[in-house]
């Protein structure tokens, strides 16, 4: 059996779950488990890799999408530019992290506009929030040449 799983504290706000669950059973993917880690500390991470020993991927969501990075063996270009993981690969004994915010976001944010008339060098953002998703977006909106503001609730921010 294939497991997978969503590490963060609290999980309660997640639909994870429950969402693969169903596109597992929707895929007829009926050999893969996805479960919901809730880890109080991130240090917990090292004992949940030991007591899961055919986990092979994580999403991170709340809080430890930065504070995670320290437990990795490897981390993607991208995500070490951004300095938040969102998605770990468990490969060979080893924790690989990836930021796929990066991807989805420019993608959705691409398609948008394809599909609008936006003038792409009128365009500007407000990026609400510092958290892990926000460098996602910050990155993609610097790479696009798009100003932006950020509004966060952290002052340091």
């Amino acid at each position: 059996m294939t497991q997978l799983g969503l590490i963060g504290y609290p999980l309660t706000h997640s639909f994870s779950e429950g969402y693969f669950a169903n596109k597992f059973q929707e895929e007829n993917i009926g050999d893969h488990h996805y479960q919901s880690f809730p880890l109080r500390k991130i240090s917990d991470l090292l004992e949940l890799l030991e007591s899961q020993p055919n986990l092979l991927g994580l999403n991170v969501t709340i809080p430890y999408k930065q504070q995670v990075i320290p437990f990795l063996s490897e981390i993607s270009a991208e995500a070490a530019q951004i300095g938040a993981v969102n998605t770990i690969q468990i490969k060979e004994g080893k924790l690989i992290g990836h930021n796929t915010d990066v991807y989805g976001f420019e993608h959705s944010f691409r398609e948008f506009v394809d599909k609008t008339a936006f003038d792409e060098s009128r365009l500007s953002a407000l990026v609400l929030g510092s958290g892990g998703a926000s460098k996602g977006i910050q990155f993609v909106l610097k790479k696009l040449a798009i100003p932006y503001k950020l509004i966060s609730r952290n002052r340091e921010n």
